[in-house]
Order: C-alpha cells, then sequence, then structure tokens
C-alpha cells in the first residue's frame, strides 16, 4: 500500500512535468508502440471525437489552398526579412494545410516522444507486481488519456496555425507550417474578417518562428538541453520521493515569499523551479518576438490590419466563461499571459532601442532574458549595455 501511496504522490510531480512540457510542446507525425502512461489510441480516437461532427470540418480544395499558403509564407520570408535583418538557413520548412483530425494526427507522435521521457521515470514506479499497483497504474494511465485526449480535442477547434519543430532528436530537424484552414476559415466567418489577409497575418506569426529557430540554429540545441535538464532533475526526485517531500517543499517555497507563475511551482524544488522558468522564459520570448512582428508588419502591409486585429482581441477578451474555465483547469491561462508578457517585453525594447539592438537575443543562450527581465525590460536592456 506505501507503494501505491508513493505512485500517486508522485504523480504531482509528473503533472509538473507534462506542464513545463506542453509549454514546450511543437510536435509530428503518428506511431502506435506501446506506452505505460498514456493510451495514445484512445487519446487519438477521443480527441477525434469531439470534431468529427463538427460542420465544415474538410478542406476544400487543397490544391489551390496549399498554393496560396506556401505564396503567403514567401511573401512573409520577405517581410520578416526586410524588418529584422535576419537571414532564413534552411528555409521554413514544408507548409501543410490541414484539418482538424489531420491536425490532431500531426501533434500525436509529438506528445508521444515527451511523454517517452515522463514514463522512464515512470518506470521507476512500477517494479511491484501486486493487484494495488496493477490497478493504480491502469486508472492513472486511463485518467491520463482522457486528459489528453480532450486536451487534443479541445485545441485541435482552435488552433489556427503551428510551426512544427520536432524537438529531442538526435539529429536536428527543420520545422514544418500547419495552417488548420477549418478554423480559420470558422474564424473568417464569425468575426466577419477579410479572408486573404486574415490568412496572411497568420503566416507572418507562424514564419516568424521558423525564423527563430532557422535563423539560429543554437536555439534548438539549447532548447532540447532545457528539456533534457528538466526530465533529469525530476528523475533523481522521483527515485528518492517520499510523500512528506511534497508538503516540506510547499511549506518551504511559500516560506520563501518568492513570485510563483502558477500553482505547480509551488511543488517544485529550487533546481526543478530555475529550468521550469528558463522554459517559460524562452516560449514567452518566441511567442511575444512573433507576435511583435506580426502586428508591426501586418500595420504596414496588410490594409485591413486595424479591423482585423480589433476583431480577433475582442474575441479573446470576450470568451466564454467554458472557455476560461478550462484555460484555468489546464494551465493555459497562464501561458496566454506569459505570451502577453513576452509581447509587451518586445515591443518596449524595439521602441526604446530598435529592432538591431532586440535582435541582439539571438546571439547566444547568455542573451536571453529571465522572466524577470521579461517582466521588466529595463533590466535586459541594462545587462546587455553592460555586456556590449
Amino acid at each position: 500500500m506505501l507503494n501505491n501511496r508513493r505512485k500517486i504522490e508522485t504523480g504531482i510531480l509528473i503533472g509538473a512535468a507534462l506542464g513545463a512540457i506542453y509549454v514546450a510542446t511543437r510536435p509530428r507525425t503518428t506511431n502506435h508502440d506501446s506506452s505505460r502512461l498514456v493510451n495514445w489510441s484512445k487519446v487519438e480516437q477521443m480527441a477525434i471525437n469531439m470534431v468529427q461532427s463538427l460542420p465544415d470540418s474538410e478542406v476544400i480544395d487543397r490544391h489551390r489552398l496549399g498554393f496560396m499558403y506556401n505564396d503567403m509564407v514567401q511573401q512573409s520570408v520577405a517581410f520578416i526579412h526586410s524588418y529584422t535583418g535576419l537571414d532564413l538557413i534552411h528555409g521554413t520548412g514544408t507548409v501543410y494545410v490541414f484539418d482538424r483530425v489531420e491536425w490532431i494526427k500531426a501533434n500525436i507522435e509529438g506528445f508521444r516522444k515527451l511523454f517517452s521521457k515522463i514514463e522512464e521515470i515512470q518506470a521507476h514506479l512500477d517494479n511491484s507486481s501486486s493487484l494495488g499497483a496493477l490497478v493504480f497504474s491502469q486508472v492513472n494511465k486511463q485518467l491520463m488519456s482522457t486528459q489528453m485526449g480532450v486536451l487534443l480535442g479541445y485545441l485541435s477547434r482552435r488552433v489556427l496555425g503551428q510551426y512544427d519543430l520536432s524537438l529531442l532528436g538526435k539529429e536536428p530537424v527543420g520545422g514544418s507550417l500547419y495552417f488548420v484552414e477549418p478554423n480559420i476559415r470558422k474564424l473568417e466567418r464569425d468575426l466577419r474578417l477579410p479572408g486573404y489577409n486574415l490568412r496572411l497575418w497568420i503566416a507572418l506569426h507562424e514564419t516568424t518562428h521558423a525564423f527563430e529557430f532557422e535563423a539560429n540554429p543554437w536555439l534548438r540545441d539549447y532548447f532540447n538541453s532545457l528539456l533534457e535538464s528538466y526530465f533529469d532533475v525530476v528523475n533523481s526526485q522521483v527515485k528518492t520521493f517520499r510523500g512528506k517531500d511534497l508538503l516540506n517543499t510547499a511549506i518551504s517555497s511559500l516560506r520563501s515569499r518568492d513570485n510563483y507563475e502558477g500553482w505547480m511551482e509551488i511543488f517544485m524544488p529550487q533546481a526543478q523551479r530555475e529550468i521550469f522558468r528558463k522554459l517559460q522564459a524562452v516560449m514567452s520570448l518566441l511567442e511575444g518576438y512573433s507576435n511583435h512582428i506580426m502586428n508591426s508588419i501586418g500595420s504596414s502591409v496588410l490594409p485591413d490590419y486595424s479591423y482585423i486585429k480589433s476583431r480577433f482581441d475582442a474575441r479573446q477578451t470576450n470568451a466564454s466563461w467554458a472557455d476560461k474555465l478550462f484555460a484555468r483547469l489546464t494551465g493555459l491561462h497562464i501561458k496566454m499571459e506569459q505570451y502577453r508578457q513576452g509581447e509587451a517585453f518586445v515591443n518596449k525594447v524595439v521602441a526604446e532601442r530598435g529592432i538591431s539592438f532586440m535582435n541582439k537575443v539571438w546571439e547566444g543562450p547568455e542573451n536571453l532574458p529571465s522572466l524577470e527581465e521579461i517582466k521588466s525590460p529595463q533590466l535586459w536592456i541594462e545587462r546587455i549595455d553592460a555586456n556590449a
């Protein structure tokens, strides 16, 4: 019984790992091998069931749309290069026009890769052959599978575009650009937006992500090193984990009067929390930089920019109570707030020092901002000036 309780308690640590990794995920293709922690066939089917019955779900005239999105990406490349001065080394990767089911399937394998690291941790807990251990293992697997299925199904109804970078691979792999046409078409119709300019605006955002990684090859290695370090820390904790450790960590964290980004951090020891925050700072920067580029270029090249932006912002502000509740339950609201802070950071730096100074952030890991600097851009500006 002690071993079973230890498994349940450790689930909280694994949940924290999932939160950190979810922030970083930009995955790809499907595969169906066995899993200790998640039933991926169930995840895929649950997610698909959530979108199959939605009206207007097909991609009509796929060939024409593929040509159009490729052209928009190439336009975006020219715009972004002109504005930032950054150069693509390996190009933007393949452009895909997806329906919602295709997006779900394309993302399953990336989640599998990330979960495989967590399953290595879970394996330390699965050395008991008792009936109780087996029951708890199966219950945890069903709960995790249900949660993942609902999350993927929910996101597949809202994602407009995605830059998919293969992470944790042994060899560098270029990214791919996904455009989920049924969601874009629904947004265009619901908000009465100009279709072509809306799509070009989205293309600017996703193509900027390609610039971030492909113009700065060190960034992928740095990101992977953070993920590997995070899992190493969690793995070492799990091997010696006791139930009272969780309570002691929470009490110690609360006494420290530190500022926490979310409830998960309260249960993280210092070493784990530091890596977690580095991951979040990088993601805030990546999304903030892409939003800045999307809006700065969009305002100058899209005649309908102000209308598109105002309608889009109003949609996010007036989200339904169900969407707001789901965001809080899954931690998505924290993620969105960090992205807002990331955009405010980039806007502030560019306003004060220009885009060339902002681009010093891409010179190496030592120039990346911390979460504290994301919230207070002047701290980052002063540090970069001092280093120069």
